[in-house]
């Protein structure tokens, strides 16, 4: 029994929850998403709650009845309130410049690297060391800042690389510890 797939969502103030055939559309103050679920689900709205329930038993239906909760979930908090990650850079001369639509990262490589920030993502510079990825759908947010954070992981000895803000990098003794 699906125990994420049978809580009811509550719909905040100010956004309107739409289905046709088997997409949901949610529309709010920071923008609009949409989801196609699959037909073996159904989604219903009633008195500003929405309530998800699948028409069998299949272990691939109970799968998808949690999954389809939890992304309708993220569509009702992202509309109206968003989503933000927050990165940092630890290392001599590790630094971020955002200008623009570009990211630049220096983590220590012979060059600057550039990314490029998708359309529905905006990226800003709270300090040299500090960025805040922010949007309204918690996928692309997660997978841009994690896409950053690869340019160069946290290592364990000096604790040198892009970090997520307030991860915890669990630190090594090195070499000097075995003698």
């Amino acid at each position: 029994m699906s125990r994420i797939g049978n809580r009811v969502l509550t719909i905040p103030s100010g956004v309107t929850v739409e289905i046709a055939d088997n997409t949901i559309k949610t529309k709010g103050p920071k923008g609009e998403l949409s989801y196609t679920f699959d037909k073996a689900i159904s989604v219903a709205v009633e008195d500003d709650k929405v309530k998800v329930t699948r028409s069998n038993e299949t272990k691939q239906v109970k799968s998808l009845h949690g999954t389809t909760n939890a992304l309708v979930a993220n569509m009702l908090t992202g509309v109206s309130v968003g989503y933000q990650k927050g990165l940092e850079a630890v290392g001599v001369g590790y630094k971020f410049a955002v200008s623009g639509k570009k990211v630049t990262v220096n983590a220590g490589y012979s060059h600057p690297v550039e990314v490029e920030v998708p359309a529905d993502i905006t990226v800003e510079a709270v300090s040299a060391t500090e960025i805040t990825v922010s949007g309204i759908d918690k996928q692309k947010v997660s997978e841009f800042a994690a896409n950053i954070r690869k340019i160069r992981r946290p290592e364990p000895y000096k604790g040198k690389g892009i970090r997520y803000k307030g991860e915890y990098v669990r630190r090594k003794e090195g070499k000097k510890a075995s003698k």
